[in-house]
């Protein structure tokens, strides 16, 4: 058998670094360029799954493709990945002190153009929080094209009083389902 090669179809450092946990470099990074606009009554599991398919079907690449998707839900609502401070805003407003949910899907995509996906669902707790822990967490730039307007590996880890699932997944990228998902296509993994 030959080399495996693995595209990644992600622009997130996050993603990478994660993969690296599990041992693997990519061959290839190639950001997907995909519409990433939720369908009109579309549930936040159907939106993270589709993205990761989409992202996945997207890369033009020989070999195996790796992709996926974080998606912050609050209910059925679907938060955006913020761009600006008032987007940030309203989202960390909307999820101080309730729960809410982390979505994270994989897709991996073999040469033959088949694709096998797994879904990571996560519930976060974030504390209370004032408007000067708001102020003081956006006047870094962390939350800036983050899913619900936060990065868990940065400084609003300490603001989160719990969480039930993956960090990994909170993070970008379900390790133990994407481990699951290359070790199934025969890429070696520990």
């Amino acid at each position: 058998m030959s080399a495996l090669h693995l595209t990644l179809a992600s622009a997130s450092p996050r993603r990478k670094e994660l993969l690296a946990r599990l041992g693997i470099a990519p061959d290839a990074v190639l950001p997907a360029d995909i519409d990433e606009t939720p369908l009109k009554d579309e549930r936040p599991r159907d939106y993270a799954l589709r993205m990761g398919q989409e992202k996945a079907a997207a890369i033009e690449a020989p070999q195996f493709v790796l992709a996926g998707d974080t998606v912050v839900a609050a209910g059925r609502r679907i938060l955006p990945k913020t761009e600006t401070e008032d987007e940030a805003r309203k989202c960390l407003e909307l999820l101080s002190g309730r729960r809410h949910t982390v979505l994270s899907s994989v897709v991996l995509r073999a040469p033959d153009g088949s694709c096998k996906s797994r879904l990571s669902e996560n519930i976060v707790r974030f504390k209370s929080l004032s408007s000067a822990e708001i102020d003081a967490y956006l006047s870094g730039d962390e939350w800036r094209g983050k899913a619900g307007g936060y990065a868990i590996q940065g400084a609003a880890e300490g603001l989160i009083q719990w969480i039930r699932g993956s960090h990994s997944s909170v993070m970008g990228l379900p390790l133990y389902e994407t481990r699951a998902l290359l070790k199934s296509a025969g890429f070696p993994i520990a």
